[in-house]
């Protein structure tokens, strides 16, 4: 969990420093019309070490902390230390992947502003999903713990809905994004992962 754990400690940190620093906070949060007009495109990435609060902040690393080691070490088996490599990739990936919607959809708009590793992480999640398939969870207030893939399936069913309606300031369509790249980068990376997932499930 060596990069897991670096990705936290960065993360936290500039988080952390920007909940006091307003210049921070703004020069590195996601603004799709400063990308454009400003050409500032490492704001793309930077977005992800922001976060909006200390609650925002915890359950984004509290969720790749569940997840992230065991995608890591899953390629770390199958690509050896190669495999470090491709975590960073899916990760990073998942920063920039999940904020192309939203930068065609506001790139005009100088008010849209978005932070937080929601896309990433749920990259990381759905990585999980597919290479430990037997995993579960638990979603209160469910006594019993739910399938991961089952709750794959939900989760972005709802954040396509959610993020079709906009009712919220929550990046749903950050999240869904970010997973579908972390789905997409797995088939791609690790041999035969579609069949070991439908024959576990099945």
């Amino acid at each position: 969990m060596i990069l897991t754990f670096v990705i936290i400690a960065i993360t936290g940190f500039i988080s952390i420093s920007a909940f006091n620093n307003i210049d921070l906070f703004n020069n590195l949060k996601f603004n799709a019309y400063q990308i454009k007009h400003s050409g500032e495109k490492y704001r793309f990435f930077s977005y992800a070490l922001l976060h909006s609060g200390w609650m925002h902040l915890i359950i984004n690393m509290y969720v790749l902390y569940s997840f992230g080691g065991v995608v890591e070490q899953s390629f770390l088996v199958s690509f050896g230390t190669i495999g470090y490599l491709y975590f960073a990739l899916l990760y990073v990936g998942g920063i920039l992947f999940s904020t192309l919607y939203d930068f065609k959809k506001h790139k005009d708009d100088i008010y849209y502003n978005a932070v937080g590793a929601s896309g990433a992480v749920s990259a990381v999640v759905f990585s999980s999903i597919l290479v430990y398939p037997s995993g579960s969870i638990f979603l209160f207030p469910i006594p019993f713990p739910l399938p991961s893939w089952v709750f794959g399936i939900a989760y972005l069913i709802y954040s396509a809905y959610m993020g079709k309606k906009g009712v919220d300031n929550i990046g749903h369509n950050a999240h869904f994004w970010g997973a579908i790249f972390g789905i997409v980068l797995t088939i791609i990376l690790v041999p035969n992962v579609i069949q070991n997932f439908f024959s576990t499930i099945f």
